[in-house]
């Protein structure tokens, strides 16, 4: 998962606020990798600011290995925690489907 994703998730959004009579303005900010490239952080401060002022925040990719030797505070991840921590941020939410065969070996709840 990197840009090619974000990029056909945009057109994507952008399709169907076009369908549904919505607009979407987009704020591009760093993160992760390519931020520690260019800023010589995982977080810069722009992004975070930028964050707080949006309703919504499409994430992809952050890292690869390009980064698994830097030292903890230039790790992509970093910058992903940091993240989550100065938003409140708890969770990923993804969708999820049980295979009926393998139900009762799920983590997920049948009655939900």
């Amino acid at each position: 998962i990197g840009p090619e994703i974000t990029a056909a998730t945009v057109k994507a959004v952008e399709a169907v606020g076009s369908n549904c009579g919505f607009e979407v303005r987009w704020d591009e900010q760093l993160i992760g990798g390519v931020a520690i490239d260019e800023k010589k952080t995982p977080w810069p401060k722009e992004t975070l600011e930028s964050c707080r002022k949006a309703d919504s925040i499409l994430l992809a990719a952050i890292g690869g290995p390009k980064w698994d030797g830097n030292p903890r505070e230039l790790r992509p991840e970093t910058g992903l925690l940091q993240m989550r921590k100065d938003l409140g941020l708890f969770a990923n939410l993804r969708p999820a489907k049980a295979i009926n065969q393998l139900i009762d070996a799920s983590s997920l709840k049948p009655e939900i």
